[in-house]
């Protein structure tokens, strides 16, 4: 294998330069390249990497140079979220990685996009409680981070900077396989709406992932798929960044089990409704046909 000089920063390390890493190895490694990482602030060091990302003070992508801390950073998504390390590093080698540019659309706004957000120091959302925060992929990288109590040379910090690298990649290479499955599952459920005559129900022949799909099909209400030997019906939401369902489950099924449920919902083989309303269950596809189409007319 080739080897490849990749440099960032020594010291204490964040998520975006931590995937950005993550991201580079898979890229070159899939190549046949041996990616080796140098964290430094030795200026000649820098200059002399193949790849330079969260250090240095320039983006310029046709030289591999992939920093934002320069004055006026390294622009912004049209979406005005502005890229840090990950992003730029994504930008340029998130297509051919992900398999497609839509794929690599769909990490990038799932999360290349609040990693790089918050490494700017701009919040994506607003909390419900002061007392309660998300716990965000910068803080798993985090954790890895020595405490005070801990040894916090630089050895320690490149030790538990390969550690997070380690868990960036593993998350990274789950999310690609995600996204390329995601879509590729897409083609399926529009192919049996396209061929549903009741555009309010739509059942599948297995558990795709469904909901992005559903969002711009503004008839839907109940989608049907099988799921540990029974069928499952569920909601379809008004958005899928939302709880609320465009049509609920009967208030008369929530929580109802079994012989319950199959009384008040005349479905005999009826097996579960949560009390929320987004979920219900039977043992046959048919019987859950009929859960959706009550539900629809309640």
């Amino acid at each position: 294998m080739k080897e490849l000089k990749i440099v960032t920063h020594s010291g204490r390390f964040h998520a975006d330069e931590s995937f950005g890493v993550a991201a580079l190895r898979i890229f070159f490694e899939n190549k046949g390249i041996r990616p080796r990482i140098y964290r430094t602030r030795d200026e000649k060091v820098i200059r002399e990497g193949d790849i330079v990302l969260d250090v240095g003070g320039v983006y310029n992508q046709a030289e591999n140079r992939f920093d934002h801390h320069q004055e006026g950073g390294a622009g912004r998504r049209q979406n005005n979220i502005p890229y840090a390390a990950f992003g730029l590093v994504w930008k340029r080698y998130g297509e051919e990685l992900a398999g497609s540019k839509e794929a690599a659309n769909l990490i990038d706004e799932k999360l290349v996009e609040q990693i790089d957000s918050y490494d700017n120091g701009e919040v994506l959302f607003t909390p419900i409680s002061k007392d309660i925060q998300p716990y965000l992929m910068n803080d798993v990288v985090s954790a890895y981070l020595p405490t005070w109590k801990e040894k916090d040379d630089s050895e320690a910090f490149d030790e538990a900077f390969n550690k997070a690298v380690a868990v960036a990649r593993e998350l990274l290479e789950r999310e690609i396989k995600r996204a390329k499955d995601k879509l590729e599952a897409s083609h399926f459920v529009r192919e049996a709406y396209e061929k549903t005559k009741d555009k309010r129900v739509l059942v599948l022949d297995q558990s795709y992932p469904w909901r992005e799909v559903a969002d711009t099909l503004p008839e839907l209400l109940f989608v049907i798929h099988p799921e540990d030997s029974k069928w499952h019906v569920l909601a379809v939401r008004k958005s899928v960044s939302g709880f609320e369902n465009r049509k609920s489950f009967p208030a008369s099924w929530a929580g109802k089990r079994d012989v319950e449920l199959a009384a008040v919902s005349g479905v005999p083989d009826a097996v579960f409704c949560h009390n929320k309303l987004f979920i219900a269950v039977a043992k046959s596809k048919e019987g859950a046909i009929v859960l959706a189409r009550r539900a629809i007319g309640s």
